[in-house]
């Protein structure tokens, strides 16, 4: 068993926002005003990373707005209600997809930490291969709209990262919601960025009526500083949720093996992959060359070409990896360590914490629902730090914004004096 797992150094984080992004951004505020319900796609494996904190003020302005403070709880989804409401509907759920890619154990911990920390939002964990999951989504939605028989029609807005799943989603929810053959209705893709303008109307159910808009995945401007900046863009990197090439595939196969590890310490998925008998590794170089040398990838001589390694490693965790992963154990075998205290723990990519080796007999679903909300506060409170040290907008972009208020200011002063002498 690993006793201590080394962070890997990162590269500094890429810029990709590409105009439609920017766009579609902009269009956001005047979009949610005809907009009843938002389905905000994220990805399990990164539940707070994939949160796109640019969506927050136009979402919380459009609730305040329908009468709905940022710690009310939304009715028509949390509670049963006495009779149709008459008010404006404003719903927020939150849509984590691929949760066959995590370990199925934390899943109600989290979902019970998120409801205690985020009262105006609900949470909903699907894989879009479970239909069962697809059927519950979708009566949610029509449960919505019956709710509120006045209306004509329920409007959704699907809004989210690249690559979280949000178009091959509203083709299920078509296809669940409308009785015979349903053709593909929007064009999906493993690459980030197929989506790149808001799509037509797309009915989702006949009785009561309920349509959607698809929107394109929106990454952040500025992906951040430091080791904040480093480590989101390579977990988002890996999701392939930025675009291909911006990064080095051995950089993130050194961040892969880390977590791979984190998750298992004992029995980490990659082992499968290695020769039988090969312990867990942390040098990412001896893991590339073993594999490379597994699968007869070799250079002139005999060298083992890890740089192809390192992608057909990434491609595996895509692809079938992250199953594996996700059946990692809440706790692992802690006969492999006698004489250890603490051990580290982990759930997807973004929540990590220490285990007492003295308590592991009383670790339980209400232990990790408290480390759980650990995280998220911690994540909670380095957000707000890094926002008010300005590192959520690059010199750059801040540069920019600078020279924007200049030129504002300037034509302000000039309209002044125009409308001075037109006065005189």
């Amino acid at each position: 068993m690993l006793t201590h797992i080394p962070f890997p150094a990162l590269p500094v984080p890429p810029s990709w926002f590409p105009g439609h992004m920017l766009q579609f951004q902009k269009m956001l505020p005047a979009l949610l005003n005809k907009t009843d319900v938002v389905l905000e796609l994220r990805d399990s494996r990164l539940p707070l990373t994939s949160i796109n904190r640019n969506f927050e003020g136009a979402l919380q302005k459009w609730r305040r707005e329908r009468g709905h403070g940022p710690s009310t709880a939304s009715s028509s989804l949390d509670t049963p209600t006495a009779g149709p409401s008459n008010g404006p509907i404003c719903e927020r759920v939150v849509v984590f997809s691929k949760r066959d890619l995590v370990p199925e154990w934390g899943i109600k911990p989290f979902q019970r930490a998120l409801a205690n920390k985020y009262r105006d939002q609900q949470h909903f964990f699907a894989s879009w291969n479970r239909t069962r999951d697809i059927k519950a989504l979708s009566e949610l939605l029509v449960n919505v709209a019956k709710e509120h028989p006045y209306r004509s029609e329920l409007n959704v807005l699907v809004v989210g990262m690249p690559n979280v799943g949000k178009s091959t989603l509203l083709n299920a929810l078509r296809n669940i919601g409308i009785a015979g053959p349903t053709p593909k209705a929007l064009r999906t893709s493993a690459h980030p960025g197929m989506t790149r303008v808001l799509s037509t109307r797309l009915k989702l159910s006949v009785e009561p009526l309920v349509y959607a808009y698809d929107s394109p995945g929106v990454m952040l401007p500025f992906l951040g500083r430091d080791m904040t900046g480093a480590e989101r863009g390579v977990k988002l990197a890996l999701i392939a949720g930025i675009k291909e090439g911006l990064y080095d595939t051995e950089a993130l196969a050194s961040y892969l093996l880390y977590r791979l590890n984190v998750l298992d310490p004992v029995s980490p998925a990659y082992l499968k992959l290695l020769p039988s008998g090969t312990p867990p590794l942390l040098d990412v170089h001896e893991f590339l060359n073993l594999l490379a040398k597994r699968l007869c990838m070799l250079k002139r001589g005999g060298v083992p070409d890890s740089s192809r390694a390192a992608v057909w490693f990434i491609r595996w965790w895509r692809e079938e990896g992250g199953l594996a992963s996700a059946s990692a154990p809440a706790l692992p075998d802690y006969s492999a360590a006698s004489g250890m205290e603490t051990f580290r723990r982990g759930w997807g990519f973004d929540l990590e914490w220490s285990v007492d080796a003295a308590q592991a007999g009383r670790y339980n679903e209400a232990t990790i629902q408290t480390k759980m909300e650990e995280c998220i506060d911690k994540f909670e409170e380095a957000a707000v730090e890094e926002e008010r040290e300005g590192g959520s907008i690059s010199s750059t972009q801040e540069k920019k914004r600078l020279k924007e208020q200049q030129k504002t200011r300037q034509r302000a002063r000039s309209s002044a004096r125009l409308a001075a002498r037109r006065g005189a």
